[in-house]
């Protein structure tokens, strides 16, 4: 007997379930290189974990098995 779709360890080692059941992006693009050319408002805005809309939520989730 089957037991689910399998869990796409990708999509969990690129999200965060929050404790209410949100989405949030674990990792920003802007932390690599070429840091001295963006401006101090873009390095600080790539430190935040911006949140999933309510679409991709939907189908990260089924991903996960949530």
């Amino acid at each position: 007997m089957g037991k689910g779709p399998k869990t796409k360890k990708s999509i969990l080692k690129r999200f965060k379930i929050t404790g209410t059941g949100k989405l949030k992006i674990k990792k920003t693009s802007g932390h690599r290189h070429l840091a001295s050319s963006t401006s101090n408002k873009n390095r600080r805005q790539a430190k935040l974990q911006p949140m999933l809309n309510a679409t991709n939520t939907k189908k990260i989730k089924r991903m996960i098995g949530i």
